[in-house]
């Protein structure tokens, strides 16, 4: 078992908890053959899983509107970091667009196109 440190998350009898890094996508759990598993992280909105409604142990742990996200093949929660933007897509903020505004169709040469 290894040990847990500082910055480890609680774990719940039910669930592998960790932290996630600033902007992860993919989850970085070993899997039983000791590679990645690679999933992706969807944010989860436990109170509408069935399955975890009968378990509870999220709910009891964290409340109704804690930000976790989960991978899409084990299943392991991820927390938000201390330095990860709070109600973001977990993909990231995005880019700027170098053009700056977007600027709608001049009139008439919408009727051009068609």
């Amino acid at each position: 078992m290894p040990e847990m440190t500082a910055t480890d998350p609680p774990q719940l009898p039910k669930h592998k908890l960790k932290y996630k890094k600033q902007f992860q996508r993919a989850c970085n759990e070993p899997n039983e053959k000791g590679k990645l598993c690679g999933g992706h992280l969807k944010r989860w909105f436990y109170l509408a899983d069935v399955l975890e409604q009968a378990c509870g142990d999220v709910r009891q742990a964290f409340g109704d509107q804690m930000e976790i996200y989960r991978c899409e093949h084990c299943k392991t929660l991820y927390l938000p970091g201390p330095e990860e933007p709070r109600g973001r897509n977990v993909a990231g903020v995005g880019s700027q667009s170098i053009f700056g505004l977007t600027l709608t169709a001049k009139p008439g040469e919408e009727k051009e196109k068609t």
